[in-house]
């Protein structure tokens, strides 16, 4: 294995890979990103998932905060639908 830079990038062999599969993957879990090389040559990166979720807002957050009128769910008056359409 040899660093390839600072970031806790780690090249490993196939072989290697394949002798250890679970210490690699702890690795990884820790933060490390893997470059699995064949023959000296890259094929292959093995790096940590990031999560793109964002985490879930409780239901009721803004309880009491605004007043939704009575009539929020009321048809448009035909002027403002008119303005909307561009007539």
């Amino acid at each position: 294995m040899s660093a390839i830079d600072n970031h806790l990038m780690v090249q490993v062999s196939v072989d290697e890979i394949r002798q250890d599969l679970s210490a690699y993957l702890l690795r990884v879990e820790a933060g490390e990103t893997l470059v699995i090389v064949k023959a000296g040559k890259p094929m292959a990166e093995l790096r940590p998932v990031t999560s793109t979720s964002k985490p879930v807002r409780p239901f009721g957050l803004c309880t009491g905060e605004f007043v939704v009128p009575d009539g929020f769910d009321d048809p448009l008056p035909e002027n403002i639908i008119q303005e909307f359409e561009g007539r």
